[in-house]
């Protein structure tokens, strides 16, 4: 093994609560997602991890609601969803009807108009976690979603065709591993953040 990483996600906003996709819009945490988040309790052990964060607001927040300074990573923003962004999937499927579920059947290469594949999340993900791991063990980054997906696809295989191989807690820490072929490999998923 060479390194070690863990993936919390941030904090719940109005648009998480709304169903509205995201993306790079810079929505902040909503009140009742702060107020999760100042119930959270990372581990004391990962405390002493060096950190990095997503630069977008909620991101950011979420770090520091935990007693975490982390460094900004903007390789770990979330996946770019062009014109879907901001919009829920009600919303999506009404004005982009048939285009919208043949897009979804392409999986890791689903492009929203406008937007990026979450091949291309992987990809930006992985060169980042190669090199940043070559300088900071273990470490940790507060970020989106679709990174833990990025993650989870390297660690398993996984298309994001149908449902992820593993049921994933939100309201979690996910450890993972980078092996000496510098392969991402799981260590401990749905780590509670909440208290007991």
């Amino acid at each position: 093994m060479l390194g070690k990483f863990a993936i919390i996600r941030h904090g719940p906003t109005e648009w998480n609560e709304q169903g509205r996709l995201q993306g790079q819009s810079d929505i902040p945490l909503s009140n009742s997602g702060r107020a999760k988040v100042k119930e959270w309790r990372l581990p004391v052990a990962y405390h002493k991890w060096n950190w990095f964060s997503s630069p977008m607001c909620r991101a950011q927040e979420t770090a520091r609601l935990l007693g975490l300074k982390p460094k900004s990573a903007p390789e770990v923003v979330e996946m770019h969803w062009g014109d879907w962004e901001g919009k829920t999937r009600e919303e999506i499927e009404k004005e982009f009807g048939k285009e919208f579920r043949e897009r979804l059947r392409h999986g890791i290469d689903l492009r929203p108009k406008n937007g990026e594949t979450p091949r291309e999340v992987r990809s930006r993900f992985e060169y980042w976690i190669t090199h940043i791991s070559q300088k900071h063990e273990p470490f940790g980054v507060v970020a989106h979603q679709g990174i833990i997906r990025a993650a989870l696809s390297l660690a398993t295989g996984w298309e994001m065709v149908g449902k992820p191989p593993f049921e994933m807690d939100w309201e979690s820490v996910h450890i993972f591993s980078i092996n000496s072929k510098n392969r991402i490999e799981i260590e401990n998923l749905n780590i509670s953040l909440k208290i007991a």
